[in-house]
């Protein structure tokens, strides 16, 4: 496997930092992957997802977000809409400096992501999410107790997965704003949902609202014994085969009309 740290402007001009794994030989097909809410492109679910796939021949980029990980920006000022032009920058990128990614990959927040930005990658032919929530105002559960807080001072401290991240009003009224449902139901794409029945963080009925949004052809595989992050290896391996086995006649076809 060879590796490629990578920089690109992200939608604000930011620099955002990415990581290419590619397989030794001539990638057959190229992925994007979008990572879970304040994850990080270095997140378990997201290497180990990237490595495998590369042992199919599909080269993947991963970056992590404006104001996450070693990314340019305020993660203070950023949000799901912010999110998904980052992700279309990150398609851009690939297309000028590689091929144009036939994969939309996304974890969780970063599966709403996906499918919020593939009308705007029409060269993608298959969009995969995991542990994805149908709604993206689904995160702000994750700080409820601090939204009265966030609605009367326009900001407050938050501690997500033990580390302190500030958000904004804004952040708020943008999650609401959005009507993915109606995104997926026009998704030109083909759909793979993947969740667990035992995540405890985003429910499987999100999984459930996705499917029945979209039109064929969509898939949906359960991850048994997963947990929402994927931390086993095994379950991120398992994924990872599925993915790069469902995904075939679809990131081929992008080589061979």
């Amino acid at each position: 496997m060879k590796v490629e740290r990578v920089t690109f402007p992200g939608s604000e001009g930011q620099k955002l930092a990415a990581r290419l794994d590619a397989p030794d030989e001539e990638p057959q097909a190229y992925a994007l992957f979008a990572h879970c809410f304040t994850c990080g492109k270095d997140v378990f679910a997201a290497s180990r997802i990237a490595q495998r796939l590369t042992e199919h021949r599909i080269a993947v980029l991963r970056f992590d977000f404006t104001g996450i990980g070693a990314s340019e920006g305020e993660f203070a000022n950023t949000n799901f809409s912010s999110n998904v032009a980052d992700l279309i920058a990150a398609a851009a990128h690939l297309a000028q400096t590689y091929k144009p990614p036939a994969l939309l990959i996304g974890h969780s927040l970063g599966g709403a992501a996906v499918l919020a930005a593939a009308s705007e990658v029409p060269e993608s032919k298959a969009v995969v999410t995991i542990a994805a929530p149908s709604d993206p105002t689904h995160v702000v559960g994750l700080f409820r107790d601090r939204v009265p807080e966030i609605e009367a001072r326009g900001e407050a401290e938050v501690l997500l997965a033990g580390r302190p991240f500030r958000i904004k009003r804004q952040f708020l009224l943008d999650a609401a704003e959005q009507n993915l449902a109606a995104r997926v139901a026009r998704l030109r794409q083909a759909l793979l949902v993947m969740h667990s029945p035992r995540d405890t963080t985003v429910d499987i009925s999100n999984a459930t609202r996705i499917f029945t949004a979209a039109k064929h052809p969509k898939s949906f595989v359960s991850l048994d014994h997963a947990d929402h992050l994927l931390s086993a290896r095994r379950d991120a391996v398992y994924a990872a085969n599925v993915i790069a086995a469902w995904a075939e006649p679809y990131a081929w076809s992008v080589l061979t009309p």
